[in-house]
C-alpha cells in the first residue's frame, strides 16, 4: 500500500478533472487535494464579492459540500474550474440578494444602480502620492474594488484577480463574451476613476 504521504504528492501533480474523477470513484485525498488547490482562491473571490471575510469562509465551506454530494454526477465535459467557480458565485450572489432582502431593499439591481464609485477627497498636496506605500496602494485598489457594482466586481475579480479565461468567466457568470469584456472593461475604468485622485496619471 502507497503511504498516504507519498500518495498526496502524487496526488497533487494530477490534474483538476482527473482527481475530480478520482472523488467521484471514492478518493478522500483527491477532494482533499481539490480542497488546498481551491479554498483559498474561493475565499478571495467570495470574500471580495460580499465584503466579509468570516461569511466568506462559510460560503466556500458550503462549495466543497456541494461538490462532494455531487461528485458521482460529475462528468468530464468543461474545465472544473469553471464549475466550482460557477458554484462559488452563485452562492456569493444568493448571500448578497439575501444581505439586500434583509435589509429592506427594493431589489439587487436596485443596490448595484446605487452602489457605484463615490468620489473621495484627494490629497493634492506636493508629493502626496510619493507618500503612498505598496501596501496603502493594495488598500486602495481593494477598497476600489469594493465599491464597483456587483455585475462589475464580479468579471473585474475572475478576470484580474484568479486570471481566468474570457471563455470560462463567461461561462461562470452565463452570460455572452461580448458582455464579459464590457464589464470588465468598466470596471477598470471605475477602479481608475477612483484612484486617479490619489495618484498622478503616469503612475497608472
Amino acid at each position: 500500500m502507497v503511504p498516504a504521504r507519498l500518495k498526496l504528492i502524487e496526488l497533487r501533480r494530477e490534474c483538476d478533472e482527473e482527481l475530480m474523477e478520482r472523488c467521484a470513484a471514492g478518493s478522500h485525498e483527491a477532494f482533499q487535494c481539490l480542497v488546498e488547490r481551491y479554498r483559498g482562491r474561493l475565499i478571495n473571490v467570495v470574500g471580495r464579492f460580499i465584503n466579509d471575510r468570516d461569511r466568506a469562509e462559510d460560503i466556500v465551506q458550503e462549495v466543497f459540500l456541494r461538490v462532494y454530494r455531487n461528485r458521482q454526477r460529475y462528468e468530464r465535459k468543461g474545465k472544473f474550474s469553471t464549475w466550482i467557480f460557477t458554484i462559488a458565485v452563485n452562492l456569493a450572489k444568493n448571500e448578497i440578494r439575501r444581505k439586500v432582502r434583509r435589509r429592506g431593499e427594493i431589489s439587487l439591481e436596485g443596490l448595484e444602480e446605487a452602489a457605484g464609485p463615490t468620489t473621495a477627497t484627494a490629497d493634492k498636496s506636493p508629493g502626496a502620492e510619493e507618500n503612498l506605500g505598496r501596501e496603502q496602494l493594495r488598500e486602495m485598489v481593494a477598497e476600489a474594488i469594493e465599491r464597483l457594482p456587483v455585475r462589475y466586481r464580479e468579471a473585474v475579480v475572475l478576470r484580474d484577480i484568479e486570471g481566468l479565461a474570457y471563455e470560462e468567466i463567461a461561462s461562470v457568470l452565463r452570460i455572452p463574451g461580448g458582455t464579459v469584456r464590457s464589464r470588465i472593461n468598466r470596471g477598470r475604468l471605475m477602479i481608475k476613476d477612483f484612484l486617479t485622485p490619489f495618484l498622478s496619471r503616469e503612475s497608472l
